[in-house]
């Protein structure tokens, strides 16, 4: 059985109008129109190259900031779009 999510993207106004149009005129939904085209974006990317793993250097700090909820990815973009 196939699994769907439920997502929130940010696309630009005329890509989104122009995958609109498409959907209509193939009597497709938008999402689908938006999946086959992620699929073929996925399918022309070049085999994936294992190298050494990298090291991230970590810094001391406070943890996360009062009201940063890792699990809530759009509250989180949010929160990034407001800083400076």
């Amino acid at each position: 059985m196939l699994r769907c999510v439920r997502t929130t993207i940010r696309v630009d106004d005329e890509l989104l109008r122009e995958a609109k149009k498409l959907a209509a005129a193939t009597g497709r939904t938008l999402a689908a129109v938006v999946e086959d085209a992620l699929r073929e974006a996925l399918s022309r990317r070049p085999a994936e190259r294992r190298g050494e793993p990298v090291r991230l250097r970590t810094f001391r700090g406070r943890g996360l900031l009062p009201g940063v909820d890792l699990d809530d990815s759009a509250s989180l973009r949010d929160l990034m779009d407001r800083s400076p």
